[in-house]
């Protein structure tokens, strides 16, 4: 039973407000997508192409990859109210991330395995129709890469304040500050990157793919569709790599060689007693963090007092501090 008003104290956990433009560009993209794949391979199995029934088929991968992002800006949207999630719903889309970056991976794998298979033993390959369906791979790619691209998305973060002191000096801190900033979206939103970074890699395997079918068309050179078949797995091999790490790294936490840390540590110590002695610091929204922090003093100074140090770093929304007294025997 309740016997004190906690309302002052409480707040949503929602530190991420979302991003409904590039969850919906998203969900855009994979119609076309799909409405291509279904088209290629039914006209494959129409006209006995195998160009374009092996290039339905590698759309079906980015059908899959695109409906990972779309599937995790809905579930993050729909759970965000959600108390059981402790900071939100946001690493959600960040896990859908890293399941692209995945799933991108593999079919460089894949390109691999197969452009080698090819060098080590050529087929025939019919220039004309897979140039057709490499044309067509390009404009479908660069229209989903411009509804993708379309517009800059703001991310708001909405909120207030909540602090309460124990007496045995504890604080714990909440805050929420409202911002509005006008930043390409792709550069914070790891999911819209990722979903990015699908199309632009088949628009340049496209490309690749043109290049080395019109160089056997017209010249003869045929071990140019194997090796552009390498090139572009590197490429590819290499996007992924970069969104692996970049999204491992929130997935797991590892924010303690961000500059937010020294900040944070240049705010509370300015006194030259303050010191902190524990600090753990982590995502929880695309400009958003949290913090758990232990202050040591020989004087302390109040909860909010260290609070209001750390006013000044509007990425912290969410703020646990604990303040001891170091006994002076035991202190340099």
């Amino acid at each position: 039973m309740a016997i004190h008003d906690l309302t002052h104290f409480r707040h949503e956990h929602a530190y991420d407000a979302g991003n409904r433009g590039a969850e919906r560009r998203t969900w855009v993209v994979v119609g076309i997508t799909a409405v291509v794949m279904v088209a290629e391979i039914v006209a494959g199995m129409i006209t006995g192409s195998m160009a374009l029934l092996a290039d339905g088929w590698h759309m079906a991968t980015h059908v899959i990859a695109l409906s990972i992002a779309g599937g995790a800006y809905l579930l993050a949207r729909l759970w965000s109210t959600d108390e059981r999630f402790a900071f939100g719903t946001w690493k959600i889309e960040v896990l859908g991330a890293f399941s692209s970056a995945l799933l991108l991976g593999v079919v460089a794998i894949a390109m691999i395995v197969e452009s080698i298979q090819h060098l080590v033993a050529p087929e025939a390959i019919s220039f004309g129709p897979a140039l057709a369906v490499a044309a067509l791979g390009l404009v479908v790619n660069l229209a989903s890469a411009a509804v993708l691209g379309m517009g800059h998305d703001h991310d708001h973060g909405h909120g207030h304040e909540h602090g309460h002191d124990h007496g045995h000096g504890h604080d714990h801190d909440h805050e929420h500050e409202h911002e509005h900033e006008h930043h390409d979206a792709r550069h914070h939103d790891l999911n819209l990157r990722s979903a990015y970074v699908h199309v632009l890699a088949d628009a340049f395997t496209s490309v690749l793919a043109i290049v080395a079918l019109g160089a056997g068309l017209w010249f003869g050179i045929a071990w140019l569709d194997p090796v552009m078949g390498l090139v572009g797995a590197g490429v590819v091999a290499w996007w992924s790599k970069g969104l692996l790490s970049e999204s491992a790294r929130i997935l797991l936490d590892r924010e303690m060689d961000a500059p937010l840390v020294a900040r944070i540590h240049g705010a509370i110590e300015v006194d030259g007693d303050a010191e902190i002695a524990d600090l753990h610091v982590w995502r929880v929204g695309r400009r958003s963090h949290a913090a758990v922090l232990t202050v040591v003093a020989h004087d302390p100074l109040d909860p909010a007092a260290y609070r209001a140090r750390l006013a000044g770093i509007p990425t912290l929304m969410h703020v646990s501090v604990e303040v001891n007294r170091c006994p002076h025997g035991d202190c340099p």
